[in-house]
């Protein structure tokens, strides 16, 4: 079982297919490295593939200090994971939380970022919902302590935005369900603290935007509504990102929606390997 080493000595579990250039897949809270498994199987026909398990979610470490989780040191992972394999840039594509680790990955990290595609990323960032956001956060992280990761999940409920695909794909959300099921109460419990609580929102992050360099594409489905501002959001400040907004689906279109994710992701990164790939030209924004 491979794993690399995190600066500070954490080990992180990964895997790896396929040949060519990098693409490296950033899980969300809810998932793990097996979320990625319909990418890893499409996308590792034609491109170096990794995922790995963040800290907090085993077979990686867990550590238990506070001190070990924040959404800088998740970001400085996903280089640690790169370094390990002596990959100088790769593709980095992230979903919810790993999209905000991506997003900033590409802010902190640009040159070792060929692109960024940021999925359902904005958890939290509706200045009108943020203290309730970093409540329940609280809430759910002293639920996983107390309670453990299955009891937890029974007594949290379903989230509104998992009801598309639980109504239309009951497999994928019971496997969805298994996953979230199998990790560490303590885990989840730091990476809420130090990650999710912590973050600064989507919406403070425009003035880094604006410079963004490398491509992005922002992806959402039109039924994730804490996603969706965020998403017009990006969109709009950004002339390096793309928006893809996926109809009748929730958060998780890698999983949810796999087919079409997988090819539109495919065609943003034919662009950008092919050099086709073009920041959006000021003559179309409107009063431009």
């Amino acid at each position: 079982m491979p794993f690399a080493t995190a600066r500070d000595g954490t080990r992180l579990h990964y895997e790896e297919a396929g040949k060519g250039i990098a693409l490296v897949f950033v899980h969300e809270f809810s998932g793990d490295a097996r979320s990625w498994e319909p990418q890893m199987r499409f996308f590792s026909r034609r491109y170096r593939c990794i995922s790995f398990n963040a800290r907090g979610y085993p077979p990686s470490d867990v550590p238990r200090a506070r001190s070990k989780y924040s959404w800088r040191i998740a970001v400085d992972d996903i280089a640690d994971v790169l370094r390990h394999l002596r990959i100088r840039r790769a593709h980095v594509a992230g979903c919810s939380m790993g999209a905000y680790s991506a997003l900033q990955f590409g802010l902190r990290y640009p040159a070792m970022a060929l692109s960024v595609t940021a999925l359902a990323a904005g958890a939290g960032s509706d200045p009108a919902t943020r203290e309730a956001f970093l409540r329940t956060t609280e809430a759910h992280a002293r639920l996983f302590e107390s309670a453990g990761t299955a009891a937890a999940l029974k007594q949290r409920g379903v989230a509104a935005a998992r009801i598309p695909q639980m109504l239309k794909d009951p497999r994928g959300f019971a496997e969805f369900r298994r996953i979230h099921q199998s990790h560490s109460g303590t885990g989840l419990a730091g990476v809420l603290r130090g990650v999710q609580a912590k973050r600064p929102p989507v919406y403070a992050l425009e003035r880094g935007l604006r410079n963004y360099r490398p491509p992005l594409l922002v992806a959402c489905g039109d039924e994730d509504d804490g996603s969706l501002g965020p998403a017009l959001f990006i969109k709009r400040v950004c002339r390096n990102a793309r928006l893809w907004v996926c109809p009748g689906s929730g958060h998780t279109l890698n999983t949810e929606e796999p087919e079409q994710f997988n090819r539109n992701l495919l065609d943003f990164l034919t662009l950008v390997d092919s050099g086709h790939w073009k920041p959006r030209d000021p003559r179309s924004v409107a009063g431009g």
